[in-house]
């Protein structure tokens, strides 16, 4: 139908046409004073003033702040099965093993407990994901991670500018990767950033997007191509200008759908949490694909299922867990349903998303 409301909607002004127009102009396309101003604009609105590092890509910034905290071959790091796959991905691109763990069944976070079952004397690090834009609990990951002697990254991916008890996300681990996708919470048309504890994380990573080199032709170590141009990174500081704006339109859109939706589990919000609603994601009981299906057939409203496949299940990566039972990962991938919530919606569009999923909710009860 015409006024199809779509589950993400990636927001593109005048101010970030001109941002791009002012790159091309200056003839100085490639990394280069966008970057570096965009790094450090990053840093001081989400992260504390901790390091910054642009790149070309989320995973790439998830890659690159791995080997850069010395994870490589025979090491195993912890992660969640239910995300994207991005997460596993990044571990194995290393030569270490991700090793699957479960979930909590509230946030979709990955559980504590099973981390703490999981560590080994192989064990590198812990890598939990703040998924839909809700903190991960990181109190306990911290603490264990203290306790038990390894280090502790994070994939904030989906959680520009969510916090846990007033400290924002990616200041709790050595590293911190934040998608710049297009349907992300902000984007730089693609691209990552990665926020570090260290200078020296942050140098190491500069040089792994660089071919290995600080200097021109001065190559230190092997590295890649992984370097974000300053035609994305004028777009990023435009976004940079909104996000806090977006955010808050995003909570006021959640906060309508919690007072409003019947039949199916709201996200729950955990005490000391600033949820940022990357994604609304609620769980449907029964025939959550036909109740997708339904709501764009009969109401044209778009939603996502994220994730139906976790990654211990995933061809590409089934060979890291094999037999492995993991039943909260697996209630969720049959039951989550993530439900437009970004800043684009007008109130007649939250009415008819909200009108929608009580009459199939109602219809399937």
């Amino acid at each position: 139908m015409s006024d199809f409301i779509p589950p993400a909607k990636p927001i593109i002004g005048d101010e970030e046409r001109e941002a791009v127009d002012r790159v091309l102009r200056s003839g100085m396309v490639a990394q280069g004073p966008e970057v570096a101003a965009f790094e450090q604009e990053f840093s001081a609105h989400f992260v504390q003033g901790r390091p910054a590092v642009a790149v070309n890509s989320g995973t790439a910034g998830l890659h690159l702040g791995l080997l850069a905290a010395g994870v490589g071959a025979g090491d195993e790091v912890i992660v969640p099965s239910f995300t994207f796959a991005a997460t596993g991905n990044s571990v194995a691109l290393t030569g270490a093993t991700p090793v699957f763990v479960d979930i909590e069944p509230e946030t979709f976070s990955i559980d504590p407990e099973a981390v703490a079952a999981a560590i080994t004397p192989k064990t590198k690090g812990i890598l939990p994901v703040h998924l839909y834009g809700h903190p991960a609990r990181m109190r306990e990951l911290e603490a264990l991670a203290a306790t038990r002697g390894v280090a502790l990254y994070e994939d904030a991916a989906q959680a520009h500018g969510a916090a846990l008890d007033g400290r924002p996300v990616g200041t709790f681990g050595d590293f911190a990767m934040f998608s710049l996708y297009p349907t992300k919470n902000m984007t730089s048309g693609e691209g990552g950033m990665v926020s570090t504890a260290t200078g020296e994380i942050a140098r190491r990573i500069k040089l792994l997007r660089n071919q290995g080199m600080e200097r021109q032709y001065e190559n230190e170590i092997i590295g890649f191509n992984a370097r974000m141009t300053d035609i994305h990174a004028a777009i990023g500081r435009v976004q940079l200008t909104k996000v806090g704006e977006w955010t808050r339109t995003r909570q006021a859109n959640a906060a309508f759908l919690d007072a409003n939706l019947r039949g199916v589990s709201i996200p729950p919000v955990a005490d000391g949490a600033e949820h940022v609603y990357h994604q609304y994601t609620v769980r449907v009981l029964e025939d959550r694909d036909g109740f997708v299906a339904a709501l764009k057939s009969e109401y044209g409203v778009g939603a996502g299922v994220y994730y139906p496949i976790p990654n211990h299940r995933l061809p590409s990566l089934a060979s890291f867990a094999p037999g492995l039972d993991l039943p909260e990962t697996e209630r969720a991938a049959s039951e989550v349903v993530s439900l437009p919530v970004h800043p684009s919606l007008t109130q007649a569009d939250l009415e008819r998303i909200a009108t929608a999923v009580n009459a199939l909710a109602k219809a399937g009860s």
